[in-house]
């Protein structure tokens, strides 16, 4: 008898209910190996999961970016990069919301992640949008979306994380993940041009700054590149492993940090602190979802759900529609995290069958579980300005967020229809 749908059900409950997700995760996983094996042989899966991860020593990778983000952070980097990219747009109509999204993609490729990304940019560049006149709907729509770049430009934890679940080459996901990246920084600005068009926004605007003043403001940001550069080129021309590339990343925030002149010893143990308690909650994330994987494998799940695409067509294009419009419903009840640790165990064998390829899969993924950050109920990005900015309501950020989640759609259905451009780097 089949009791996988039970077993999602509960799992389902769990999470809306709250419960953490490694908790829920690692739970449903063992209870349910035990259904179909005993308890015995679960509980030695469920040891497997957690004392022999623990000591791979790839898996070191995850806390060594964590730092190098934090430190990133704490090095101030974020008003430079703000600074240089208005200094080029500040000509156009709406320039300080296409600079936030320009700042937030360059922020993202030294940091990794969205949520910091968004919680930085919004005390940087919210002040300055207001003094302009910019109307909250747009200043907080344009940093929510820019902080989802976090997500998908290297290095990404989350892109890391679904490499550990499908035992991909981080390197390569990291690489893959530059193009699509770069095309969500551009929609990004069209959207903010739409949103002026369509809500008939007049906006001022600056007189073009010469050359040679753009290109000095241009000098702040050098630290950031340095950083990006060595880390990604060296994974590139295959220098570093990702490990090493992550170690060197570490190091690199770090002497960034002692540059800028904002260190101290309550920074130092806070970037410590942060990292520890991050890569604690990840850890246990990922080793309760690699014993939900156990489940998975055991319960014929992946052989039922690919019977039920049999009868749809069984074809790679059917089974990425029925997984986006999954993604899409998911992510109105689920946040990013949970969504990608619950799914793909299930997905990844499914696509590998069908001659998808993994490294694409991974993009794809990550770019449609994007959109989840900043659609309601649970758009993570919204929520943490929403923290930051008590004074503006969240149906106020949710609705500005509209020509953005557009742009998303359509880059999706773009490197969907050109896979190409996703795997030219790899």
């Amino acid at each position: 008898m089949e009791h996988w749908p039970f077993g999602m059900a509960v799992l389902t409950v769990l999470l809306l209910l709250g419960v953490p997700i490694s908790m829920a995760l690692a739970g449903v996983g063992l209870a349910g190996v035990a259904a179909v094996i005993g308890w015995t042989p679960a509980l030695s899966l469920i040891g497997s999961a957690f004392f022999d991860n623990g000591r791979d020593y790839s898996l070191s990778v995850l806390p060594l970016f964590l730092m190098m983000g934090n430190f990133v952070v704490q090095s101030g980097i974020a008003e430079e990069l703000y600074n240089a990219a208005y200094a080029w747009l500040r000509h156009r109509k709406g320039g300080l919301a296409m600079a936030t999204v320009v700042a937030c993609g360059a922020f993202s490729s030294v940091c990794g992640s969205s949520m910091a990304t968004a919680a930085t940019m919004t005390r940087i560049a919210l002040p300055s949008m207001r003094r302009f006149g910019y109307p909250d709907q747009l200043s907080t729509a344009s940093i929510a979306a820019g902080g989802t770049l976090g997500i998908l430009i290297p290095p990404s934890v989350i892109l890391v994380f679904y490499g550990i679940l499908t035992q991909q080459d981080i390197g390569r996901l990291f690489l893959a993940g530059l193009i699509p990246g770069l095309i969500g920084v551009v929609g990004y600005a069209i959207a903010v041009r739409m949103s002026i068009a369509f809500g008939k926004i007049d906006l001022p605007t600056e007189p073009r700054l010469p050359l040679m003043d753009r290109i000095r403001a241009l000098r702040g940001t050098a630290g950031a590149l340095v950083l990006f550069v060595f880390v990604m080129g060296g994974i590139y021309l295959g220098v570093f492993t990702p490990t090493e590339s992550a170690g060197m990343g570490a190091g690199g925030a770090y002497l960034l940090v002692l540059l800028s002149g904002n260190f101290s010893r309550a920074r130092m143990i806070s970037v410590l602190y942060d990292t520890m308690k991050t890569t604690s909650m990840m850890f246990f994330i990922l080793f309760g979802a690699l014993t939900f994987t156990n489940y998975v494998n055991l319960s014929g799940m992946t052989a039922d759900i690919q019977g039920f695409l049999v009868l749809l067509g069984d074809t790679p294009g059917v089974t990425i529609v029925v997984i986006l419009c999954i993604y899409l419903l998911l992510g109105c009840l689920l946040e990013s995290l949970s969504m990608i640790m619950l799914t793909v165990p299930v997905f990844y064998p499914i696509v590998a069958a069908q001659g998808i390829d993994l490294i694409w899969f991974g993009i794809f993924v990550v770019m449609v579980t994007e959109i989840s950050y900043i659609t309601p109920p649970v758009g993570m990005n919204a929520f943490v300005l929403r923290s930051v900015v008590r004074d503006v309501p969240l149906g106020t950020i949710f609705r500005g967020l509209g020509p953005f989640v557009a742009m998303d759609i359509l880059r999706v259905a773009l490197l969907t229809a050109v896979p190409g451009l996703v795997l030219v780097l790899t």
